[in-house]
C-alpha cells in the first residue's frame, strides 16, 4: 500500500459542463437495453465511469471529473438503473453480467484498454471487471470503497444508525413493527411487490435513508437527487436485490483476488468520515493491493458531492495524464 497525503487543498474545481458527442443503446439481452455515451476528446485516453447503487444511474454532472480534452469519457448506465430499461427490473441482473456488459461495451466502442472510475458500489464493480479482466485495464481511480462483504452490508442496514440515529429510525418506523426484525427481507418484499403504492414509498424511505447518512454536514440536494421517484426506485430495489443475494460474489471475494490488480496502478479516496462506506474496507483493500495509493479525504463523508471530495477525484484524473 502507498498512502498519499490526507488531502487538505490543493484545491481542484470540476470540469465545467459539456454535451455528449455520441450516445447509443446496447441490447445486452432481452429484456435490458442499456444506455451509452461519450463526450469530452474521441481521440483521448478511454476512462469509463462506473455509476454507484447499484442501480443509482449516471448524470452529465458525472463528465466533469475528467479533462474534457485529455480523456474520451464513457459512461452508462448499468441494468435496470437511469436511463436503461426496463427501469428497476431484476431480470439476470447480477455482478457476473455487469461484468459482461462492461465488456461488450468495450468491444462496442473498440477500446482495448481503459481507466476505470467509481466510487461506492462503482467501486466494487470496478475491482470485480478489473479482477476478471486486468489485461484490459489501465488504471482504477475509487472512491468510497465497498468490498461487499456480508458485514458491510449489515452496516449499511443496522450500524450506520450509531452516527445517524434519526435516519435509521425513519428507515425502521417505515415497515409495520411486525417487519422490523428483518429490514432487508421485508423491504425487498415491498420493493419488489408490483403495486406501486407499496413499492414506490419503501423506494422513497430506502433512498432517503442512504442520502442522509452520504454526507458530513446535511445536503438537502443529495436527499433531493436520491429520493426523485425514477432514481429511488432503480437505486432502492436493485441495491436490495444484490444485498439479498450476496451481491452475487463470495464473500471476500475482491479482497482475495486483489492479487489480481498487482500490475494496475490506483489512487482510491476516502472520506475519513464516511459513515457508508467505512475507511476500514479501503484500508484493507490498499494492503492487499501494493499499487494502490489511499488519499484519506479528513473533511468528507462518503458522497463525491462534497467538495473535497470532488476535488480529490479530479487531482487523481489529473495524475492519471501522465501515469498512463
Amino acid at each position: 500500500m502507498k498512502e498519499g497525503q490526507s488531502h487538505q487543498g490543493t484545491r481542484s474545481d470540476l470540469y465545467p459542463e459539456i454535451e455528449a458527442y455520441a450516445t447509443g443503446r446496447l441490447n445486452v439481452g432481452p429484456p435490458h437495453v442499456l444506455y451509452w455515451e461519450q463526450s469530452g476528446n474521441p481521440g483521448g485516453s478511454p476512462v469509463l465511469f462506473l455509476h454507484g447503487g447499484p442501480g443509482a444511474g449516471a448524470t452529465p454532472g458525472h463528465r466533469r471529473f475528467f479533462d474534457p480534452y485529455h480523456y474520451r469519457i464513457v459512461i452508462f448506465d448499468q441494468r435496470g438503473a437511469g436511463r436503461s430499461t426496463p427501469l428497476g427490473d431484476l431480470t439476470d441482473n447480477t455482478t457476473p453480467h455487469l461484468i459482461d456488459d462492461i465488456e461488450a461495451l468495450r468491444r462496442n466502442l473498440g477500446i482495448e484498454r481503459w481507466i476505470l472510475f467509481g466510487g461506492s458500489w462503482g467501486s466494487s464493480l470496478a475491482l470485480a471487471y478489473a479482477e476478471a479482466h486486468p489485461s484490459r485495464v489501465a488504471g482504477l481511480v475509487l472512491r468510497g470503497i465497498f468490498l461487499c462483504r456480508s458485514a458491510e452490508v449489515d452496516w449499511f442496514m443496522h450500524g450506520m444508525g450509531h452516527f445517524f440515529p434519526e435516519a435509521a429510525a425513519r428507515f425502521r418506523l417505515h415497515l409495520p413493527e411486525a417487519e422490523r426484525t428483518d429490514l432487508l427481507g421485508n423491504y425487498y418484499r415491498r420493493l419488489t411487490d408490483p403495486d406501486p403504492a407499496i413499492h414506490m414509498p419503501a423506494a422513497a424511505a430506502w433512498s432517503r435513508y442512504e442520502a442522509e447518512c452520504s454526507t458530513l454536514l446535511p445536503s438537502p440536494d443529495t436527499v433531493s437527487a436520491l429520493t426523485e421517484p425514477s432514481v429511488a426506485l432503480g437505486l432502492a430495489r436493485i441495491e436490495a436485490h444484490y444485498f439479498a443475494n450476496d451481491l452475487f460474489l463470495k464473500d471476500g471475494q475482491l479482497l482475495d483476488e486483489a492479487h489480481r490488480l498487482a500490475d494496475i496502478p490506483g489512487i482510491v479516496v476516502q472520506g475519513r468520515y464516511d459513515v457508508v462506506c467505512p475507511p476500514t474496507s479501503a484500508y484493507a483493500l490498499c494492503e492487499a493491493w501494493p499499487a494502490g495509493e489511499l488519499i484519506t479525504v479528513p473533511d468528507a463523508g462518503h458522497s463525491a458531492t462534497e467538495p473535497s471530495i470532488s476535488s480529490a477525484l479530479v487531482c487523481a484524473t489529473e495524475g492519471f495524464k501522465t501515469r498512463v
